[in-house]
């Protein structure tokens, strides 16, 4: 039991770190252009916002939605009590509700395979991002044809992929103006709390990701709270000290959306009925990461050798510049 609990908190930790790369970035870029004082400002509310508000609050919207049955208190005790009966309820409600993340983390998989510029680890990762017009396609078809077989099974389950898919294309909105809205905010004349309530926003969308994929690790309201909120902790600490040198692992990112990959399928096998063991999905993304993690640092040490990066620093030589 304790390894159990150990082994999916772990697992949780470094999914929710990876996950939230993207929008550590972003806000290191931004508040590099705002005095210390709103620096400071966004930091201490940014951290009662992210980790306290909405990934305290989500999971317990997240199991409400798949149990409308259950009251507030009821919500409360499943994270915090072991009554057998609410377990049980929760329990025979885990299909729609991990069905639902399973959906969205593959859409999210996808979208970054087919729509969105990244460092090609592998060739055909370059060849299906020129084939980017079949995304809407495929992901029509694969909603489609879950549906379809959800219906046979258990109706409820549609409406549960459904209910992924929408928080997709919602979310991935947010997720596709960053970019854009990142250089807007780079503008000196933008006002500090525009761009705070901005990255406010931004945490929000970019940390459903998180909390959607925990419910792959566990439907343990309480594990899923401590995982991700020490992840939560450490992306911010990355993002005041780290971020120049984490974003040196040029295909860290590749390896934390084959890993959403991964567990959207898991989640999706899981809500018909399929046993996955609880160290699967924590095994599964260790080994990706590991992958691409050794493909990242051995680019590092290539670019060393030729004299193009430091490895002492992860930084471009002056020479390498020009």
């Amino acid at each position: 039991m304790i390894i159990e609990i150990i082994t999916i908190v772990f697992g949780l930790i470094i999914f929710e770190i990876v996950s939230s790369i993207d929008n550590a970035v972003v806000n290191a870029h931004v508040l590099r252009t705002m005095p210390k004082k709103y620096r400071r400002i966004f930091l201490f509310w940014g951290i009662l916002f992210a980790v306290f508000i909405v990934r305290g609050i989500l999971p317990f919207i997240i199991v409400w939605v798949a149990n409308p049955g259950l009251g507030l208190s009821e919500i409360i005790q499943v994270a915090f009590s072991q009554s057998p009966e609410i377990n049980h309820y929760v329990e025979q409600s885990k299909p729609i509700l991990i069905l639902a993340g399973g959906v969205y983390l593959f859409l999210v998989f996808l979208s970054w395979l087919f729509l969105e510029e990244k460092k090609y680890a592998f060739l055909v990762e370059k060849f299906i991002h020129k084939q980017s017009m079949w995304f809407y396609a495929l992901s029509s078809i694969f909603l489609t044809a879950l549906i379809f077989i959800c219906i046979k099974v258990n109706p409820i389950l549609a409406l549960s992929a459904t209910i992924g898919a929408t928080a997709f294309f919602i979310t991935d909105g947010f997720k596709k103006n960053a970019e854009e809205k990142e250089k807007q905010l780079l503008n000196p004349k933008i006002s500090a709390w525009s761009k705070i309530l901005y990255l406010e926003v931004l945490d929000m969308s970019f940390s459903i990701d998180g909390v959607v994929g925990a419910f792959a690790f566990t439907t343990s309201i309480l594990l899923i709270l401590i995982g991700n909120g020490i992840g939560a902790f450490v992306v911010r600490e990355f993002t005041i000290k780290g971020i120049n040198k984490i974003t040196k692992y040029a295909y860290l990112k590749n390896g934390a959306m084959y890993s959403i990959g991964v567990l959207g399928f898991i989640m999706v096998l899981e809500s018909f009925g399929n046993h996955i063991p609880f160290w699967v999905a924590p095994l599964n993304m260790f080994i990706i990461l590991g992958v691409f993690l050794f493909l990242s640092y051995r680019e590092i040490k290539q670019g060393a050798k030729e004299g193009k990066i430091d490895i002492t620093t992860f930084e471009l030589k002056e020479d390498a510049k020009s």
